[in-house]
């Protein structure tokens, strides 16, 4: 699959806690396919309210991208709670498009023992802080 913002530029498929994420090595995006950042969260209380808090975002400068599936334009949503992530999010249902680092924001805003564990895990493979 290649990257939807570097464009032509082939991404690498990484296994974080036994699901596979597409990650670009250029630009270090990632893509998930759709249910998948729900599985790399816990499931809880606080987790619950932080995807319910995920809302189309229609002010926001942010370039849109392509889907790296079906090649259509996605939508801008965001999460908001302590901070506001804007993600891409696939019309289609294909998945979402998270920016350098925001998988990382996703995960400390569900601050559970399994995220710590999992940016962890994420901060090894991506040789990060």
């Amino acid at each position: 699959m290649d990257c939807p913002i570097c464009r032509n530029e082939p991404m690498i498929v990484l296994e974080l806690n036994e699901i596979e994420i597409d990650y670009c090595l250029n630009c270090e995006g990632i893509w998930l396919d759709t249910g998948e950042l729900e599985l790399l969260l816990e499931s809880n209380e606080e987790t619950q309210n932080l995807l319910n808090s995920l809302t189309t975002n229609i002010q926001t400068k942010e370039k849109s991208h392509k889907c790296p599936i079906c090649n259509k334009k996605m939508k801008k949503v965001s999460f908001s709670k302590d901070q506001e992530i804007i993600i891409d999010k696939c019309i289609s249902n294909h998945g979402i498009w998270l920016d350098k680092d925001e998988l990382r924001d996703i995960l400390n805003l569900g601050r559970s023992d399994k995220n710590n564990k999992l940016l962890e895990l994420l901060n090894d493979m991506l040789g990060k802080e």
